[in-house]
């Protein structure tokens, strides 16, 4: 449980509080046990947060448009080897010693000596009406519910929802006469019916949780002031005389005392004067109308339904069962032997693991599974950034390597075996489940800097813009547009690019997403030089080919002052939807 998921929760749950507050004004007029409902599920809000719904609905299964077919496995005649045992990782994690923050931990201690105060309270007080009960004597009473006389008791009260007990205070039964007896019953009877008991118990258990908020605890007060007052009026309905049931709470109050704990249903609660007042007078409120009974169901469906919606219809793709596996035509592995290997020497390659694979023969080398450094088997056929962060599966994928030879149907590219068909291979023999999401992240913006932009207008026909799928076809004597990031001599050039494109560009230099905030429109020559310093051009390969239009030597500027010198742009930091991947299971691979 993360301190954002407590946070909206707190904020959400507050929001449904103060609607219920709302609600139950504009309901002042209307029956209390209205009110009291309404309240009721304010207070069970805060024991349901709206991201458990959301996830509820995530796990509804959504129809698709295309035609699933379900296939014989992938690799037919496979051969797969796996060494015995496991080789271990020859890369041992290297601790990292990160400061403790303390406030958090500060605030966990405070609200576990808040809860635990009003637990031990509340434990210590029932335990003494307890004890009280078993000291109590039975009495026959004329209701479907065991009575005891109890010296111990405070007031007149129902104990227990399971199996409540009616408990009367010693020499009680000589203060009232049996007109105002009865009503007092009647009144205890009605909160039996309605499970009060129940209902108050639970509550009690969300203000020991949620102790330092006030709305729980204006929310409790609500739930006794309208229960009694709904009690109050049920007595009325059942016939009783209001001068009687008035003179049967004087007495319970001028000789006892209210109970301390909401979940004892007594005759005493909430504000007696109040609820006198409207005992006298005899007034009983009107039913709800037709058109708030479905105002407040339509409300109450919404709170309800309107996470589970949002989570069915935001469900992230399971990228091994979705848009990212291999299609239908995608050749198969004929011959597949995956081995653990022992790393043996620094990785210098793409993210993906092309080894020395050739069309058709898929060799990868010793090659991690997940590496941290943005190599791996699962980042080259999932991701094609490699900056894009992958998270969750167990600690062994961060250190286990393989080697795997295959051996594919026809000749397909390397690309293809390294992507597509790898991701097959990984869910079959690994059983590889990620997803893909969206979440808040660290990002940078583009935008457009002091001075106005020095952008390059495209010179239409001195290329053809890359940016259709299937790209356009060149007419004579002309030639795709140039998009390159250089390593040696540190550069960003991009030929016929909108700044959308150039900031994807721009990814590869920073390892952070680039989003576009300048609104220029249109197409640019966009070159800009700048110095290795705080970027990832370090990792590229020294064996570069330089570019020609390069300068001599690197520049001095770092790609952000570059930036503002050279083009008139700027980048700020910022937090945006980043892209990341979650590995949520994946197994050591066996032998068939």
């Amino acid at each position: 449980m993360t301190t954002p998921f407590i946070i909206n929760h707190l904020w959400q749950s507050s929001c449904i509080a103060l609607l219920a507050g709302l609600l139950a004004f504009v309901l002042r007029k209307n029956s209390p046990k209205v009110r009291y409902w309404v309240w009721l599920s304010a207070s069970l809000k805060f024991l349901i947060p709206f991201a458990l719904l959301v996830s509820l609905g995530g796990v509804v299964p959504r129809p698709t448009r295309r035609p699933v077919s379900v296939a014989a496995p992938g690799f037919t005649n496979t051969l797969v080897q796996i060494a015995q045992p496991i080789s271990p990782a020859l890369k041992p994690a290297v601790s990292v010693h990160t400061p403790l923050d303390w406030a958090p931990v500060a605030i966990g201690v405070v609200w576990v000596l808040g809860f635990l105060a009003i637990m031990l309270g509340r434990c210590r007080t029932w335990l003494g009406f307890r004890a009280a009960l078993r000291s109590g004597t039975p009495i026959e009473l004329p209701i479907p519910i065991p009575a005891l006389v109890t010296p111990g008791a405070e007031e007149p009260g129902v104990v227990g929802f399971l199996r409540p007990v009616l408990i009367l205070p010693a020499q009680f039964l000589e203060h009232v006469n049996s007109r105002q007896l009865g009503a007092i019953l009647t009144h205890e009877l009605c909160h039996v019916n309605r499970r009060d008991n129940l209902f108050a118990g639970v509550h009690m258990m969300v203000e020991a949780i949620f102790w330092f908020h006030p709305l729980v605890w204006w929310i409790g007060s609500r739930m006794v002031e309208e229960r009694e007052l709904a009690c109050d009026e049920e007595v009325l309905r059942m016939g009783c005389e209001p001068s009687d049931y008035v003179e049967g709470i004087l007495k319970v109050c001028r000789f006892y005392v209210e109970s301390p704990l909401p979940c004892i249903s007594g005759v005493t609660g909430a504000d007696v004067k109040r609820r006198l007042r409207a005992i006298l007078a005899g007034r009983i409120a009107d039913e709800l109308s037709a058109a708030r009974k479905m105002t407040l169901t339509a409300i109450g469906l919404a709170v309800f339904v309107a996470p589970i919606l949002i989570g069915f219809l935001n469900a992230p793709a399971i990228r091994a069962q979705s848009d990212r596996s291999a299609p239908a035509t995608t050749p198969k592995f004929e011959v597949v032997s995956i081995k653990p290997c022992e790393f043996r020497q620094e990785i210098h390659s793409d993210v993906a693991p092309h080894g020395n694979s050739t069309p058709g023969n898929l060799r990868t080398g010793c090659f991690p599974l997940h590496d941290a450094n943005g190599v791996g088997l699962i980042r080259g056929a999932y991701v094609s950034n490699p900056f894009t962060p992958i998270s969750g599966g167990p600690s062994w994928v961060h250190s286990a390597f393989y080697e795997i030879n295959a051996k594919a149907e026809g000749h397909p590219s390397v690309e293809t075996m390294t992507g597509p068909m790898m991701r097959v291979l990984l869910e079959e023999y690994f059983h590889l489940k990620i997803h893909q999401q969206k979440a808040e992240g660290p990002v940078y913006f583009l935008r457009v800097a002091r001075g106005g932009p020095k952008l390059h207008p495209f010179a239409v026909g001195s290329c053809t813009p890359n940016d259709t799928s299937p790209p356009k076809p060149l007419q004579p004597g002309q030639e795709y547009c140039r998009s390159n990031v250089s390593g040696l001599s540190p550069s960003v050039e991009a030929q016929g690019a909108t700044l959308d494109e150039f900031s994807k560009l721009l990814v590869l230099v920073l390892r952070r997403p680039v989003i576009n905030k300048t609104e220029i429109t249109g197409r640019f020559d966009i070159r800009v030089a700048f110095s290795r310093e705080g970027t990832a051009l370090s990792r590229l390969s020294p064996a570069e080919p330089a570019d020609d239009r390069s300068p001599a030597s690197d520049p001095t500027d770092s790609i952000f002052a570059a930036l503002q010198e050279q083009l008139g742009l700027k980048l700020e930091p910022g937090k945006g939807p980043v892209e990341t991947f979650v590995i949520d299971h994946i197994e050591r691979p066996v032998g068939n």
